[in-house]
Order: structure tokens, then sequence, then C-alpha cells
């Protein structure tokens, strides 16, 4: 059967990474063009045919990117890609609004574990799933793995599960009411799980201010990158079990949280009392589907969620790194919004795999 396979291909992206140094990269800006380059791409061949170069396209894309993401990378191999996550994730938060921000957290957990390489995803005895903070905790499998599905009908062997994860985090934003900001891609995907990684590496709503700045710093963010990300609070839900800590025999002196708002003590001291712990409570009070700086403003009236959250502006350690810019972000919504998106940049090249690295799972949950 022949076949035409049209696509628009655009040489010249707004961002891109720059390898400088062994172990550095860095985001450039490249000028906008006031035309884009459109060219008109007939394959006239058999379907397999044209499969088969559609897959060697991106191939060659990583063989010149070798070391870089781009924002173009599928433009010539599979140029449906974003537009094929999008609707997944729209119809995915249409049956729940709350897809949007679990989506954005597997990314997150992704990253910061062996780096952005979808392992996250891998089933087996050393999956990262099994782990304590993702144990009963992470979801949003299905939704993946109905992209990926869907991806490998259009573009078979083409798009790794790793960008399918950052693409969704993207999106999952982006329906929630935040910035559309541009994700770069051409990551690969990796071979192992890291449970132990997992268990270790990963910031826990438990953990001090101080040790939580260390966690991203070995991961290669910052103190901003710390308040910027979590954020993303803003939208989704925590289980009682990561915060019903603060509720009750919080310490010698006290028995609930003095940083914890009274009257949001009593309606979750109501909420989690004689359960098993996975009953949950909106991260946001107020807007909790719903991308905007609430969740800064909530904290300076002592309606953060989770102990890692109201410590960036009530905790001895947050008073002396993070309170200033809990403070911008409660007033300057759209510099937050702006800084997210980068500060997402900056988390989605913790480490990927490219070039001829790891591999492109055809099922997300095992390697080929």
């Amino acid at each position: 059967m022949n076949v035409t396979v049209p696509y628009k291909y655009k040489p010249c992206g707004k961002k891109r990474l720059e390898r400088i140094g062994a172990n550095t990269d860095r985001i450039v800006s490249c000028a906008d063009r006031s035309a884009e380059i459109e060219m008109e791409h007939n394959c006239n061949c058999t379907y397999m045919g044209c499969l088969t170069l559609l897959a060697a396209l991106c191939l060659g894309a990583a063989t010149v990117a070798r070391g870089q993401l781009t924002d173009n990378f599928y433009n010539g191999c599979c140029p449906q890609a974003a537009n094929i996550v999008k609707a997944r994730v729209s119809a995915a938060m249409q049956a729940e609004a709350r897809m949007g921000a679990s989506l954005l957290r597997l990314h997150f957990h992704d990253c910061f574990v062996n780096g952005c390489d979808g392992s996250i995803l891998l089933d087996g005895s050393n999956s990262e799933k099994l782990a304590a903070p993702n144990l009963n905790s992470v979801r949003g499998f299905d939704a993946v793995d109905a992209i990926k599905a869907d991806l490998e009908k259009a573009c078979p062997g083409v798009v790794s599960c790793a960008d399918v994860l950052a693409l969704a985090a993207k999106y999952g934003v982006l329906l929630s009411g935040g910035p559309d900001y541009d994700v770069l891609l051409g990551r690969r995907d990796g071979l192992v799980a890291n449970q132990s990684g997992a268990n270790s590496n990963l910031p826990s709503p438990f953990d001090p201010i101080t040790k939580i700045i260390k966690k991203f710093s070995d991961v290669g963010l910052n103190t901003n990158d710390v308040v910027i990300l979590s954020g993303g609070h803003t939208i989704g839900r925590a289980r009682c079990a990561l915060f019903s800590n603060r509720l009750s025999n919080f310490s010698a002196t006290s028995s609930v949280d003095p940083t914890l708002d009274s009257s949001l003590a009593s309606s979750l001291q109501w909420l989690c009392q004689g359960g098993d712990g996975n009953q949950t409570a909106a991260l946001d009070v107020g807007s909790p589907d719903t991308f905007d700086n609430h969740y800064f403003q909530n904290l300076l009236g002592q309606k953060g969620l989770l102990s890692s959250d109201q410590g960036l502006f009530s905790s001895a350690d947050g008073a002396n790194t993070t309170k200033a810019l809990v403070q911008l972000y409660s007033y300057n919504s759209e510099r937050f919004r702006c800084d997210f998106g980068r500060s997402m940049v900056k988390m989605g090249n913790i480490s990927p795999l490219t070039g001829s690295a790891g591999q492109i799972r055809t099922n997300c949950h095992a390697v080929n």
C-alpha cells in the first residue's frame, strides 16, 4: 500500500540545550524567526517503509544532537507527538481533574532517581514503584500507557517513555491553568530501575528544609528551584499518612503543629480520624485543581498541608533560605508562572540519556 506522510519541518526552535562541558549543559535562546520554514515531504513507499524512515529520522537527530535536548526533536519523525500526548492528558483530566498533578509528580519522581530516564515506569522486584515514597502514592500509569499506545500506533519505536513523562507533565500543568513552557526532548529510556535510589534521593514531606535543599543540589538544582517546584503543589492531593504527624502528639509542648492553622487542623483531624492513612486532602486549600499562586498565599496563612511545604515559610531554616521567595510568589503570580517553566526545563535535564545510550522502550513497563 502506498501512503503519503506529510510533515512540517521547523529547523529553528525557541530553545535548545547546548553542551558546554563534560557534565554541564545550559539553556540558550535562539532568535525568533519572523517566518517558519515549512517543507512538505511526500513519502511514496510501502507503509512499513515509511515507518522505518520516520524512526531513522529520529535516530539521525539523536546522532546529530548527542548530549543535547531540543524542543523540535520529533518535528521530522513524529510531528504529531505533542498533540497525541495533549489529547490523552486532556481526556484523563476530564475524567479526573487530579490527574494533571499526578502526571507532574510522576515526572518529578522519575528525574530525581537515575535522571529523567523513565525508570519509574519499570516493573519488577527492584521497581521504583515499590519504594516507600512511591508505594500506594504515585499514580497516572494508565494514562501514560494510553499515551504510549497511541504514539506506537502513529510512530512505532520513536518516542521514548521518558519524553512521554516530560510532555504529560507539561500538559498536566497547562490544562490545569499553568504556564505553557517549552519542553526539551530527545531523552532515551533507561534499562534499570533503582528502588534504593528512590528511597534515598526523593525529597520527603518529613525532611527539614536543609535536607530538601541538599537533595535538590545533588541533582543540580538550587534553593530557588526548591521553592518554585514545591509550588507545583498548587494542584493535587496528599494522603493523611503524609501529614497526620502534624495533627496530634506533635511535640512535648504542643499536640498540634503550631505552624498549622487551627481551623485547618480541625478539619484534617476529622478527615483522617479512624482511617488507614489513605484518605486525601487538597495540597492547595481553596483551589486544588487550578494552577495558581494560592499555594504560596496559603503558606503565609499557615495553611500549608505538608510540613515540608509550611517549612518553606515558617521554619527557622526556611526563614534564612526560602521565606523571601515564598513571599514574592504570594503576590507575583506571573513571576511564579515564568520561573516554574524555567525550573521544569532544568529538572527535565537531570542526567538524560541521549544519542545511543539506553533505548526507546516499546512497553514502558519493561525493557525491550
